[in-house]
């Protein structure tokens, strides 16, 4: 199940106005960034996600240029999921605006393929407003193609006797993993529909491909993939990031923004009770030329202090380039299954309860009036 230009639909949701109108999501005209979402009235004129904002509206002028509003879109989300619940018990959240749902054994109470997807189409619809496009296939792979074959409000079933022909005629560019050196190769391999991938020798995908990249092609494209949901599989990761802008290159400035990013992460941690041990870097710079660092801690965090200290370290000791940066970022992955985090041996047991206490004080500050009334006091030019 893949909701349908998710972020502009819930504007146009919530906004009738804008029902018919090309919705552009992300950043505003003169401003720096690019596009979040775009309904389907936007990408008429070829906008995109992932295209810079500038383009988008030099494409089309009268767009509804909006910010996004992640709280109203996990609000629908998770609107959208306890529909899905309905349906079947086993459901994989993919992201915040796709899943993946087992459906075996439905037949019995809803009748064939077909109408199951008919089914979580209508009831998405009535209870929420939004609509969906949904695959149906024997795997994965195939019921993520067959959900993106006819967006919008689509709904594609291919049963196992269908699979090599329904992906034979597919540019293999919507495969799972390629990115551009991959797709540069196939090009020169002259590979462009999955049917010419499927005629090619492994020996000579694996001669330019390496061994682990030309078998996970070899097996797309004769349609093999895993068909097994995972439920409430959880979050990956936390990574908050912003756009500059103009360029900045004043070490005292980003300093300043990499702690009120690691401060909105570190929140966003304690509130799921999660504690993370790879804490990551991200920097770009104009050009999108982008670079990430990563460090793993010996003791998961939930602590700001903590992440920006191995952000800052990693921005001065990573062998960054020395340029302006048009985007800073921080993330924390890896979870702990104890949210606290291995004790520090060393630290007093008051000391351990203080700091548990100040984060909690900043957290309730937080949830009452905002992230970012409240900061520790940080040195910017330690980190700690």
């Amino acid at each position: 199940m893949d909701l349908d230009a998710f972020f502009a639909s819930c504007e146009q949701r919530e906004r009738p106005e804008y029902k018919g109108c090309p919705v552009v999501v992300g950043a505003l005209p003169g401003h720096r960034g690019v596009v979040a979402a775009a309904s389907y009235e936007a990408r008429r004129f070829g906008i995109r996600s992932a295209m810079p904002i500038s383009e988008a509206y030099r494409r089309c002028r009268d767009a509804v240029f909006l910010r996004p509003d992640m709280e109203k879109y996990r609000r629908a989300s998770r609107q959208v999921f306890r529909v899905l619940e309905t349906i079947t018990p086993d459901v994989e959240v993919a992201s915040i605006d796709e899943a993946y749902l087992d459906i075996t054994g439905l037949e019995k109470l809803l009748g064939p393929p077909e109408i199951i997807g008919s089914e979580i189409k209508q009831r998405i619809l009535a209870d929420t407003g939004l609509t969906a496009s949904v695959g149906i296939g024997p795997n994965r792979l195939v019921a993520k193609l067959g959900s993106e074959y006819q967006k919008p409000d689509g709904l594609t079933v291919v049963r196992p006797d269908q699979v090599l022909d329904f992906l034979a005629p597919m540019p293999v560019a919507n495969l799972r993993g390629l990115g551009r050196q991959t797709q540069k190769t196939f090009n020169r391999l002259g590979i462009r529909t999955v049917a010419q991938l499927r005629a090619i020798p492994l020996e000579l995908l694996e001669s330019q491909l390496g061994k682990k990249a030309a078998a996970s092609f070899h097996r797309q494209a004769f349609g093999i993939a895993t068909d097994q949901v995972v439920p409430a599989r959880g979050r990956k990761s936390i990574s908050k990031e912003t756009t500059f802008e103009s360029d900045v290159q004043d070490h005292a400035v980003l300093h300043d923004v990499l702690r009120g990013l690691a401060a909105q992460v570190a929140q966003t941690a304690r509130r799921e009770d999660l504690s993370g041990s790879v804490i990551t870097l991200k920097i770009r710079f104009t050009g999108f030329e982008t670079h990430t660092r990563q460090h793993k801690q010996t003791t998961p965090t939930q602590d700001e202090r903590e992440i920006l200290k191995t952000t800052w370290q990693l921005f001065l000791g990573s062998n960054l380039p020395e340029k302006p940066v048009r985007l800073i970022g921080v993330g924390i992955s890896s979870f702990d299954d104890d949210p606290t985090g291995q004790a520090d041996l060393f630290a007093q047991p008051e000391q351990r309860e203080s700091d548990r206490q100040l984060l909690k004080t900043i957290d309730d500050i937080a949830a009452k009036f905002g992230t970012g009334k409240l900061q520790l006091g940080l040195s910017r030019k330690t980190g700690k």
